[in-house]
């Protein structure tokens, strides 16, 4: 498949407190495993453009985006919800982010990609249409899908893989049936949130400890016999990386070869529905090597190296 990296240096400048988990050094990371790896010469390298305001405010209200814009500091940092906090250069950042996505449905809809990696931070999945929260200032994959509904794409299905349920997502599209969400995460876990599922919202929970088995058998029991069903027309994944054993922020037992399985099955899919394209784009995964390893994984299952 031909695809592309998209990422900034920008998202490099987006920092927290000292410690925090979510940090620059997670895209060191991934582009260091993804050179050492050779993924490099495989790839198309594009920086991510900065999303407009209004781009924003396809997933996300007004008073939220007023919120970010007047909390940026002039220096040292505001703490934004409790455990996100903001610098000077987060709303830059968070634009890029955003923005990585859009440019994907653009390239994807314009047939020059088969699909993309977005290597970007802050995160998203856990911010709804008014609140940030859990690391996550704007909602990315939330913002790219609405804005490829406004391309003409009518069947959307997001794949949501990291170790926490993707509530911000879940609650934006709660009431369009035109977007399948689906959310594989430990519980009970962060967020807590209602993990009901319905007609286009498949939530599917595990157990501390599960491991790649169990994930596996979960996801072809579950995702992909409703993902046949629905058709989709692009396919967006939250790729959270957090479920790894060695990731100690969540306690399943993910390796490098479930990742691996998933994006095979991804591409697969894809195909056998004609689907446009997969647009993947980074949420969790907070110890750098057991990230740099499984990103690299699925950059070769997308490329199909």
């Amino acid at each position: 498949m031909r695809t592309a990296i998209i990422s900034h240096t920008d998202c490099r400048k987006h920092r927290m407190i000292p410690d925090h988990p979510e940090c620059p050094s997670r895209l060191d990371a991934i582009n260091d495993r993804m050179l050492a790896a050779g993924l490099d010469i495989a790839l198309t390298h594009l920086d991510a453009p900065l999303a407009e305001r209004e781009q924003l405010l396809l997933a996300h209200s007004e008073s939220l985006v007023k919120k970010v814009e007047s909390n940026i500091p002039h220096e040292g940092l505001t703490d934004l919800d409790g455990d996100t906090w903001l610098c000077p250069d987060s709303l830059t950042a968070a634009k890029r982010a955003a923005g990585s996505g859009l440019l994907a449905v653009d390239k994807i809809l314009a047939g020059e990609l088969d699909a993309a990696f977005c290597a970007v931070r802050p995160p998203g999945h856990h911010a709804n249409k008014d609140t940030s929260s859990g690391f996550c200032i704007f909602n990315n994959v939330a913002i790219a899908a609405r804005y490829a509904q406004q391309q003409g794409i009518k069947r959307i299905a997001i794949l949501d893989i990291d170790v926490h349920h993707g509530n911000g997502t879940q609650d934006i599209f709660v009431d369009d049936l035109d977007v399948l969400f689906c959310s594989i995460f430990q519980h009970p876990f962060y967020p807590n949130t209602a993990i009901e599922s319905n007609e286009h919202i498949i939530n599917t929970p595990m157990t501390a400890g599960m491991a790649g088995d169990d994930f596996e058998r979960a996801l072809l029991d579950t995702w992909f016999p409703k993902l046949k069903q629905f058709q989709p027309e692009l396919i967006f994944i939250s790729a959270g990386f957090d479920a790894h054993y060695e990731d100690d922020m969540g306690g399943l037992q993910l390796v490098e070869a479930d990742y691996l399985w998933f994006t095979e099955q991804v591409v697969s899919l894809c195909e056998q529905v004609d689907c446009k394209g997969i647009i993947s784009m980074l949420e969790g995964g907070y110890n750098n090597s057991a990230l740099g390893r499984s990103v690299a994984t699925h950059l070769k299952a997308l490329t199909g190296l």
